[in-house]
């Protein structure tokens, strides 16, 4: 799929019109309904709609990795964007993390509807009713995926699922999260009923409906969560049978299966590989094209170690002592795989630990935004371990210590016995480390709060880290979307 991001560039200026976010209109709808004359411009327009998730991987290791008690992430000064987010700040409204998340989504939902829109209406240019289905599903499919990272960033969001004017974007509030989760599930059966099993190399990396499946059963997750109280992604529903049911739909067709080796998932030779269900795909030259998660939780002068030179000023976002004490160090392949034990630089050597786990040297671009690796979005272990929790939860059949094992053993660890929820949620922490699943998890686990607590308590050696509530589960909505219309919106308590 790394064409859909190069092909999508020919596109974008079309889609850059807007000032505001909600603004779903663009200045010029006359030039809009101009370009969509062919099959091959509903391609395009498509294909930038998934250039939307571009920075998508930065965003799960800034909001989520950082936030969580996988990182101690402080910061010399306290100056760092990332510090807020670590630390719990409420004054994190202005945070340029949490206002790329809002806008960045907003944006691609908004190309999202220009482009079902003229599906409505000029579709019809589009001879292959098949094609015409799929590309409809396609987009539905990352318009459901962008609302469901807003809700679990935000909570209630503007529902929007048509162009707007500015006029009446600025009418529209904050709808219940309930609300936005009807437009999710509907956008995700959609897709998992129409998007193909597969597709040719040159597709590769296009939503599948396996991928839409797996979505929708963690949507199902997601809401069966606790509320905690706050108007958060969690509703307190009991969907897990709904979520079980699609897993097996998953686990069933036998097109994935999980690799023998934990680091070939993530070599930059072997993309695409059998675990991976949907990616984010990227390719290096010069061209915009690369991306660049594989350097946000690196420090600088673990590059100018390895003789690049320095990259953009960071410091080092060291691994939280719970978390190295949670692995076997000398046995656990994860943990050797995706763990950097200090470095030496100028004679200084630091002794603290980051992740590495998409570090390869040999393949640095022109730039710290230019790597050509992909990152997986959703991978089969993930299904494996997620119907493993299910199943925790009473809901479908199937052995849990079985599933368990079978990670653990490619992990060179030996096998347990009587999984319960915690440990599960352990290993996943483990398993998934530096891929912005464990706040989610956490929050989806109903235990963030205490978990959160006691981590603060424990590994806050430098007492910066303010108290955890409630409130912290989600961000807030960014002051600029605040400051659009005053009124319009009210903040997420805490903030």
């Amino acid at each position: 799929m790394k064409h859909i991001i190069i092909s999508a560039l020919s596109i974008f200026i079309l889609f850059s019109s807007c000032t505001k976010q909600l603004n779903q209109q663009p200045i010029s709808v006359e030039t809009t309904d101009a370009f969509y004359k062919s099959s091959n411009d509903f391609l395009q327009a498509v294909n930038a709609v998934y250039s939307s998730l571009r920075t998508y991987p930065d965003r799960q290791l800034n909001l989520s990795e950082t936030r969580s008690d996988n990182l101690y992430a402080l910061s010399p000064g306290g100056v760092r964007d990332w510090e807020g987010i670590n630390s719990f700040f409420s004054t994190i409204a202005t945070n340029p993390y949490v206002a790329e998340a809002y806008l960045t989504n907003f944006n691609g939902i908004y190309k999202a509807n220009t482009v079902l829109d003229q599906l409505k209406k000029n579709g019809t240019v589009i001879s292959d009713a098949t094609l015409r289905n799929r590309f409809e599903a396609e987009t539905r499919y990352l318009r459901a995926f962008m609302y469901f990272d807003l809700v679990r960033w935000f909570g209630k969001v503007p529902l929007v699922d048509h162009p707007l004017t500015v006029a009446e974007a600025n009418t529209i509030g904050r709808s219940s999260v309930s609300t936005i989760y009807d437009l999710i599930i509907s956008d995700l059966q959609f897709a998992a009923a129409n998007l193909p099993a597969s597709y040719s190399a040159t597709d590769k990396g296009r939503a599948t409906r396996y991928a839409a499946t797996a979505t929708l059963a963690l949507v199902y997750m997601t809401r069966s969560g606790p509320t905690y109280g706050i108007e958060g992604p969690g509703l307190g529903l009991n969907e897990w049978s709904k979520a079980s049911a699609l897993l097996d739909t998953i686990i069933n067709a036998n097109v994935y299966s999980l690799l023998p080796s934990y680091s070939s998932i993530f070599s930059y030779t072997n993309e695409n590989n059998a675990e991976v269900i949907f990616d984010v795909e990227y390719i290096s030259g010069n061209n915009n094209l690369g991306g660049s998660f594989p350097w946000v939780l690196v420090p600088d002068f673990y590059f100018n170690s390895v003789g690049i030179v320095s990259q953009g000023g960071y410091e080092i976002r060291p691994l939280s002592n719970n978390l190295i004490q949670s692995f076997d160090t000398t046995n656990d392949l994860r943990y050797k795989f995706s763990v950097q034990r200090g470095y030496t630089y100028n004679g200084t050597t630091e002794t603290q630990s980051f992740f590495k786990k998409y570090l390869d040297i040999t393949k640095y671009g022109t730039n710290r935004f230019d790597w050509p690796i992909n990152f997986i979005v959703t991978r089969y272990t993930d299904i494996l371990m997620l119907k493993a929790e299910c199943i925790l939860h009473g809901s479908g059949a199937g052995d849990v210590d079985g599933i368990v094992n079978q990670v653990r053993t490619r992990a060179g660890l030996p096998n347990i016995s009587g999984v319960t929820l915690p440990v599960l949620l352990e290993e996943r922490r483990r398993e998934f480390m530096a891929e912005g699943l464990r706040w989610h998890d956490l929050v989806r686990s109903g235990n963030v709060v205490s978990i959160m607590q006691a981590w603060i308590a424990a590994d806050d050696v430098q007492k910066r880290i303010q108290p955890f509530q409630t409130n912290y589960i989600i961000y807030p909505i960014p002051q600029s979307e605040m400051d659009v219309k005053p009124g319009l919106y009210t903040q997420n308590p805490g903030y």
